[in-house]
């Protein structure tokens, strides 16, 4: 608390020649994952969920050879290379952050502590043998050489293999006015449009994109080598067509956006500091790295949240960088009751509060900031409104 903070520049960049959205300044990697990095999967029941699912679906679609190489690329606790193992595939990871990587290890998914890239792709050829199926999941979004990403992967899959990503999709940031999915983790903010002529130029060709909900909203690339064994499947033709038709590729577009934005942060701080002046109490639920660009886009910190509570036992005693709120365990709830909890991890926002159900049955109110400030008054009217949502 005593130390001076690093402050670094947040904005992002347009490209008029491919339409790629991108930061203008990037943080050595080696601070954000090598030093101490607390993000694991497995916190996320609705995460887990969901690459249980990706692992079924890719196994099924294509077909991949019993027992062959499945490899993931930003593999952080091994959650999703685990529902591979399981069905009886070798598997093997890589990550920079440290920690994780020799946790994951030891709990039996083999990880590489290290960047990757094509000389780390080269050597795992030579040691390994070629990979069948090379996937990352919110993890090339994060990493400032993609070409040198590129370039291993189309060095280590096998001929007839698979390469699938899943990233943030920035038509959902716009859309739905998420920002704060916006921070120096995320390097690149994806479209579609841009992505086809960059795989090409390492050999690959995409025959698939889906949408898909974790994370606020992502889409999944599904690529192969040139002419591999599996067919288009028609659905990059028609998020192409969606994105014209949303004007994803003009400057003006972005400019809209940050004005919507403008116009949360007048309606959070005004609700917030409201209900301040009455003298209730709040905090927060939730630290992921979109905290800290919502707090300190909107001028919020320690003077509003009184704490923010936490399922994650790795940010215990820390607290959200810049806004100063400590992170406490979410039994905190209970033993402090705070009047009113910001969701402050609002893409898990419903099971969040379907977990604490208590808390809002007690008296207590749930917040829910994006992508406009909402009070939860009647607890089972939103559990119903989002159920599909959820269920999906």
């Amino acid at each position: 608390m005593g130390e001076e903070m690093p402050k670094y520049p947040l904005e992002i960049h347009f490209c008029s020649d491919c339409t790629h959205v991108q930061l203008g300044h990037v943080v050595d990697p080696r601070i954000l994952y090598q030093r101490s990095y607390s993000y694991v999967s497995a916190t996320s029941p609705v995460f887990v969920a969901h690459l249980e699912e990706y692992a079924n679906s890719v196994t099924q679609r294509f077909h991949l050879p019993a027992g062959s190489l499945v490899a993931d690329v930003g593999s952080n606790d091994g959650t999703c290379l685990r529902a591979f193992q399981k069905r009886g595939f070798k598997v093997l990871g890589i990550d920079p952050a440290s920690e994780i990587a020799t946790q994951a290890t030891q709990e039996g998914v083999e990880t590489i502590a290290d960047f990757f890239g094509v000389e780390l792709a080269d050597r795992l050829l030579q040691e390994r043998g070629p990979a069948h199926l090379i996937t990352s999941h919110n993890a090339l979004a994060h990493i400032d050489d993609l070409s040198d990403v590129l370039e291993g992967v189309s060095h280590w899959l096998h001929q007839d293999g698979l390469f699938v990503m899943e990233v943030g999709y920035f038509v959902d940031v716009l859309e739905n006015g998420w920002f704060d999915t916006i921070y120096h983790e995320h390097l690149d903010y994806h479209t579609v449009k841009p992505l086809p002529p960059f795989l090409e130029r390492f050999g690959l060709e995409v025959i698939g994109v889906e949408r898909i909900s974790p994370q606020g909203g992502s889409i999944r690339v599904i690529a192969q080598k040139k002419s591999g064994p599996h067919a288009s499947d028609g659905s990059l033709d028609l998020l192409l067509g969606l994105e014209r038709e949303l004007s994803m590729g003009q400057a003006e577009t972005i400019n809209a956006f940050g004005e919507r934005i403008d116009g949360v942060r007048l309606r959070l701080t005004e609700l917030l500091r409201g209900l301040k002046a009455e003298g209730k109490s709040i905090a927060g639920y939730g630290a992921p790295t979109k905290a800290t660009t919502l707090l300190m886009h909107f001028g919020l910190g320690r003077e509003t949240l009184d704490f923010t509570a936490e399922d994650n036992p790795l940010k215990y005693g820390c607290y959200i960088p810049g806004a100063l709120v400590p992170i406490v365990p979410s039994q905190e709830l209970y033993d402090r009751s705070p009047d009113y909890v910001v969701v402050l991890a609002w893409n898990f926002a419903r099971p969040i509060i379907e977990k604490h159900a208590r808390f809002h049955r007690e008296g207590g109110r749930f917040i829910v900031p994006m992508p406009e400030p909402r009070i939860i008054e009647d607890l089972d009217e939103y559990l119903m409104s989002t159920e599909e949502e959820h269920s999906r």
